[in-house]
């Protein structure tokens, strides 16, 4: 179990001082000024109200409408009659040429997603995050990584001195096409390509399928940077209900077909397995129907099985039900191994490999050689089987203590634990409750990054991995009795 040092452990906000050279409306303008410009409070947040602040920071009510008035002047704020001050998003930061219909639903705006992303970058020794998607570093196995960039280091010769292959190291890819029987999946190395992580793999297999306009549907909740990924592309989201064995099959037949012809879905997006925030799998029955759906409205399916090595292999995979025909593959290995080896692949259909080539070859000649050639030697070898192996047992146990926790202290889980992340019911909007665990140094992923009309929610995601400290339940507890409930 991991337990954090004390002298890591938040102890409160950081109190405004009455001693310092800068007035309190000073101090408090440049500390949310920081959080907006570090996007830390992504664009469309709700500030809190004037009374909250004041009392949270123990400052008088016409301090904080003084500070709330420079945010304003700053243009980082904007005032909403009646609804209080929000984050205001820069000029620019909606797609270029993007257009929308009445009907569609609101896209977000792209770099709200990179909310969490920019947690990721936190000095090192720093406490855990439970918003994050990573593992500790505790957990992951740097002397196995050492060994194998060694090893393959001293065997490179002048090979080091070339562009890799177009599709990627043939060593590797042929190690991923054994792999992919485990799953089921039949593909030939020639129908596996390489990408610089599973996010790089998503935006090539779309880059290649789509065009700015398509509609493209997703599953909600989902990731909020697959939202904001297809909004940057220009691509119409339409978000299709997820429930515990797979998408809502008859909202996404009647969103379909409520489309003009022309404007009909050329793609559906989707986690199969340990589905992100759920942690949900598709039943073999959902899966079946989303295959005949598909088949039924020549719509191609993009499976994102980023979370493989955290679940059983025998759990059904689309790619593998339907032979590589309509489904493309996409992996990676950042979640398991390091977030620094930013290596993913696609299988794909053997008649679409030449056009994801060419579209990987715009974006970025080739993939890294030296990571691709340390990973085939750890597939090869089966030193990520084991470390996997050890990584789930430490899962396993991180998430009972977890969830005892969480239960501990008031919160229930709107769905069946499993997997790296757990979608918890806090009671209140964790939009506002994240600003105050914030405050506390904590970060948490509120539910609205999870939805792509990014509305609010009392639901947030939890990493079971960094969620073990008593801390941070109390903390969260304590945030939530000082806020009211949603109406």
């Amino acid at each position: 179990m991991f337990e954090p040092d004390s002298a890591l452990a938040p102890s409160g906000p950081v109190p405004l001082s009455r001693e310092a050279d800068s007035t309190l409306t000073d101090q408090l303008a440049g500390r949310f000024a920081e959080r907006i410009r570090a996007r830390l409070l992504a664009p469309g947040a709700r500030l809190p109200s004037v009374r909250e602040c004041a009392r949270r920071h123990e400052v008088s009510p016409t301090t904080v409408v003084a500070a709330y008035d420079q945010l304003l002047a700053q243009g980082l704020v904007e005032a909403r009659a009646q609804r209080g001050f929000f984050v205001r998003a820069p000029l620019g930061d909606a797609p270029p040429g993007a257009t929308r219909s009445p009907a569609a639903p609101r896209s977000p705006v792209p770099i709200s997603a990179t909310t969490l992303i920019r947690g990721m970058f936190q000095p090192p020794g720093a406490q855990p995050m439970p918003g994050l998607g990573t593992l500790p570093a505790e957990w992951l196995d740097q002397p196995l990584l050492a060994s194998a960039m060694r090893k393959v280091s001293a065997q490179l010769g002048r090979s080091a001195l070339q562009y890799g292959e177009p599709a990627g190291e043939q060593r590797l890819r042929r190690a991923l096409a054994s792999r992919l029987v485990e799953h089921g999946i039949s593909a030939s190395p020639e129908q596996v390509i390489t990408t610089v992580g599973a996010t790089h793999a998503l935006d090539i297999v779309t880059r290649t399928l789509c065009k700015p306009g398509d509609t493209v549907l997703v599953d909600e909740p989902g990731w909020s940077v697959e939202y904001a990924r297809l909004a940057a592309l220009g691509m119409r989201v339409l978000p299709v209900p997820r429930g515990p064995d797979g998408p809502d099959l008859a909202t996404m037949q009647r969103l379909i077909e409520a489309q003009p012809p022309a404007a009909r879905p050329r793609l559906y997006v989707t986690v199969s397995v340990l589905h992100n925030p759920t942690g949900a799998s598709l039943s073999l029955q959902s899966a079946h129907k989303v295959l005949q759906l598909a088949q039924a409205h020549d719509l191609a399916i993009v499976e994102d099985d980023t979370y493989a090595h955290l679940a059983p292999s025998h759990l059904p995979r689309l790619a593998a039900l339907d032979a590589l025909d309509r489904t493309l593959y996409v992996s990676g290995f950042s979640k398991i191994l390091t977030p620094s080896w930013r290596v993913g692949y696609i299988a794909a259909p053997a008649r679409l490999v030449d056009r994801l080539i060419d579209t990987k070859l715009l974006s970025t000649l080739t993939t890294p050689s030296m990571t691709e050639l340390a990973l085939a030697h750890c597939l090869e070898q089966g030193l990520l089987r084991r470390h996997a192996e050890r990584v789930q047992r430490l899962l396993d146990a991180a998430r009972g203590r977890s969830v005892e926790l969480a239960r501990a202290h008031g919160c229930r889980f709107a769905a069946e634990p499993r997997g790296l992340f757990g979608w918890v019911d806090t009671g209140i909007d964790t939009e506002r409750l994240s600003q105050v665990m914030h405050d506390d140094g904590w970060l948490i992923a509120p539910g609205a990054l999870f939805h792509a009309t990014h509305r609010p929610t009392n639901l947030m995601r939890i990493n079971f991995a960094t969620t073990q400290d008593a801390r941070f339940w109390q903390a969260l507890q304590r945030a939530r009795d000082s806020l009211q409930p949603l109406s």
